[in-house]
């Protein structure tokens, strides 16, 4: 198991593609169609925090063999909960969900950490 450094972003509007060089860099190695579903869920979770939570955020990556988890953590205690999608969002999590094996959230003191896992190549 490989845990990566964490990444702490803030609330500008450049924070995403921050995050995903900072990911892509990490990940070149996988292939291609694992890099774009890890990226599209990264950049939904990142999205989802500076939407909905509160800073101070950052992201954990776990990497194992065939593994791989994004942890984002913000200081929101509010919970992260699918919605019916409008015009205005409400498909970040379906997304994350239908890339990811599986995800969840845990809250702490201080907020709450969303993770995804996907299985990569």
């Amino acid at each position: 198991m490989r845990t990566i450094p964490t990444r702490e972003f803030g609330t500008g509007t450049d924070q995403p593609a921050k995050v995903r060089k900072w990911a892509l860099d990490l990940l070149s190695g996988l292939a291609p169609e694992s890099l774009a579903d890890a990226v599209l869920v990264l950049d939904e979770l990142v999205s989802n925090v500076l939407r909905h939570g509160r800073t101070p955020a950052r992201v954990r990556l776990v990497r194992k063999a065939g593994h791989l988890r994004f942890e984002v953590t913000d200081a929101s205690p509010r919970p992260a909960r699918p919605r019916p999608p409008d015009v205005d969002g409400g498909r970040g999590l379906m997304m994350i969900g239908a890339c990811s094996r599986r995800w969840g959230q845990w809250q702490h003191d201080g907020g709450k950490t969303v993770w995804a896992e996907l299985a990569v190549g």
